[in-house]
This record gives structure tokens, C-alpha cells and sequence, in this order.
């Protein structure tokens, strides 16, 4: 091969201790880009065929060549990072800090129809107002440093409440757990709901392959109704077939039972209907004083704990699960959250 020939000719003509000062750096130079090359050169006048140093080294056969040709160029001089030649860096601190914004908001706040973005089109925006134009490449390299990902957003309801009244009301449930009496217990309570058919989430494969999740096809539905206790992070559960009131008495009924020696019980929950049923509002003449709701403005899920024991669930057992049978799947979830409280247990009692 020519390039070879080009390669081991100006090698020839270096003095012996270049070469050795050459083939040193090739094994222990701090630069990685410089021992690069020169690992290049070396393998080349050994005689090494391109293909076999780009799977060797782990780079490109361009990269091969163009290092190949610059060495035949310029000798050693020529394996010398020129990108300080370039002039000065695009992508210095006002650059990134207007990327940072954009990745933060939306094409169309940008004056684009496009609801998402991609790289080539943070690129015109970013030339459109900064007059900077880089390539795509480029633009990859920014992000993954500036670790920017690529992921689903999570979809949020407004609370139609003005914020000042939901501020006063999360302050409100925030102060008591703050300052919960001797005697007393707060717990946060929502239900969730258990489908045969598995939730599809993200997975590691392999390249070219996607994984695939077998599914029952005749879906069924199970429903766990839930209290976080914020002292000692154990939950307390009860199951049902329904998703109805019944559930909900159910569960604070399991809670009194359970937590006898509690003079009051603090609920907070969100506004599902369930929670405010005539069912509920006769049985609160039989709870009497010892339960109080305490309701969490409309669509806030983000400031009910228990929020993140179900996600908890869903990552470790119902996503993507290969149970044929709702029997199968509900004794992976018992276990489950069996296990998570007997953490709990340990961490509460460690003092955490």
C-alpha cells in the first residue's frame, strides 16, 4: 500500500532517537490525542494495514489517513494538534449559556412550528441569534458535555388554585409534619393501579436489537390503596378489584386498626372523588376525631410522597414484568413493598 511505503520512507530518514522519542510517546504520553497519532505511525511502519489500526486504536480509517498523510507531509511537525489554528472557540460561555436556555424552552418560543428540538435546529437558532454558526458534530459534543439528555418529558396539569392559595396550603401541611405532636401520626395516601398488561418502559439492548415484552392481551386491573407514614417510611396497603370509596374506607379503617395506640391520624390526599364520597362522609361519623383529611391543592402530585414509592414500584416490578397471571404479578408486588418496609424498618431504627 502506497501510504505504508509514504509512512515507513520518512520514518527512515528520522534520526534513531526520534524514533525512539516517538515510539515513547505512543506509549505514555498524558495527551490522548497525540498518542493517538503517534501509535498510528508506529503500527503503519510496522507494517499494519489501515482497517486493522482503526479496530485496533478504535478510531476511523479517515483519522488513519489523515494522520498518515500529514506525517508524510511534514514528519513529526505534522502530527501536531493544529485546532489551536482554528481561531477562537464558538462555543465559549455566552454560547452555552443561550443553549442551556433554549434546551430549557421550546422551538416555538423561537418563532419555529416545531414542538421539539433536534441538533441541526439548535444550531439555526443559535446562528440566527448569536450570528455563531457550528456544525451539528460540534453541537453533539456540547451537549453530551454539558450533559444534556434526551428523554420524555413529564406531563403537569395547572392548578387552577391563584398560587397564593397554594402556597398557604402546601406551608399548611408542610408545618404540620414539621411539627407533628407526640401522639400523633401523619401519612400521605393515594392509590395506584396494577395492570396485567405491562407498562413499556426503557430497557438496555444490545445494538441493532430491540427487546420485545409478551403480553397477556386480555388486560385485567388490580388496585392498591396506599398511606406513607413520614416518620418511620412504611407504607400500609390494602388491595381491591374496584377503584371506589370502598377502597379508601377500607384502607383508613386497616390504618386505625393498626395504629391503636395513635391518638389522631393526619391524612393528606389529593381530590380524587373517592375521597369525598357520601360513603366517606358517613363513615367519618364513625372515625369521629381520631382521622383528619387534609386535601393537597388540585393537581400537585409532586407533593405527595407516595408519588415516588409507586414510581419506586412500577420501576422495580410492573414495568415491562413477564407475569401471564394477575395472581403472579400481585405476589411480586406484596413481596416487593414487603421488602421495601422492611428496609424502612432498619433505616428508622438506625435513626436515618
Amino acid at each position: 500500500m502506497k501510504i505504508i511505503t509514504d509512512v515507513v520512507r520518512v520514518w527512515k530518514s528520522l534520526t534513531k532517537s526520534e524514533q525512539r522519542e516517538l515510539n515513547s510517546e505512543a506509549m505514555s504520553s498524558p495527551d490522548v490525542g497525540w498518542r493517538m497519532r503517534c501509535k498510528i505511525i508506529r503500527n503503519l511502519v510496522r507494517g499494519e494495514g489501515v482497517a486493522t489500526i482503526a479496530r485496533i486504536l478504535g478510531c476511523s480509517r479517515s483519522q488513519v489517513y489523515r494522520v498518515a498523510k500529514r506525517f508524510v507531509a511534514d514528519g513529526v511537525d505534522g502530527l501536531v494538534d493544529r485546532r489551536e489554528d482554528n481561531g477562537p472557540c464558538k462555543t465559549d460561555d455566552v454560547y452555552v449559556s443561550f443553549i442551556l436556555t433554549a434546551v430549557g424552552e421550546s422551538p416555538p418560543q423561537y418563532g419555529f412550528d416545531r414542538p421539539t428540538w433536534t441538533q441541526e435546529l439548535l444550531v439555526i437558532v443559535a446562528a440566527q441569534h448569536l450570528g455563531v454558526r457550528t456544525s451539528t458534530t460540534t453541537m453533539s459534543r456540547l451537549l453530551a458535555t454539558l450533559k444534556v439528555r434526551h428523554g420524555r418529558p413529564k406531563p403537569r396539569v395547572e392548578c387552577p388554585w391563584p398560587a397564593a392559595a397554594k402556597t398557604r396550603r402546601l406551608n399548611q401541611i408542610n408545618r404540620l409534619r414539621e411539627n407533628l405532636p407526640k401522639g400523633e401520626a401523619l401519612f400521605y395516601l393515594d392509590e395506584v393501579d396494577i395492570h396485567l398488561n405491562p407498562k413499556i418502559g426503557a430497557d438496555w439492548m444490545l445494538p441493532g436489537q430491540q427487546k420485545s415484552v409478551l403480553t397477556p392481551g386480555q388486560n385485567q386491573k388490580r388496585y392498591l390503596a396506599g398511606a406513607l407514614n413520614v416518620r418511620t417510611c412504611r407504607l400500609t396497603w390494602v388491595e381491591s378489584d374496584h377503584k371506589n370509596s370502598v377502597l379508601f374506607i377500607s384502607l383508613v379503617d386497616h390504618l386505625l386498626k393498626s395504629h391503636r395506640g395513635i391518638r389522631k391520624l393526619h391524612l393528606v390526599l389529593d381530590n380524587f372523588k373517592i375521597h369525598s364520597s357520601r360513603a366517606v362522609e358517613a363513615a367519618k361519623l364513625r372515625w369521629q376525631t381520631r382521622v383528619e383529611f387534609h386535601f393537597l391543592p388540585p393537581y400537585c402530585p409532586d407533593h405527595n410522597r407516595i408519588e415516588r414509592f409507586w414510581k419506586d414500584l412500577h420501576d422495580n416490578v410492573t414495568r415491562n414484568h413477564t407475569c401471564s397471571e394477575m395472581d403472579e404479578l400481585m405476589m411480586r408486588v406484596n413481596n416487593y413493598l414487603n421488602c421495601r418496609n422492611l428496609a424502612s424498618q432498619h433505616t428508622y431504627a438506625a435513626g436515618c
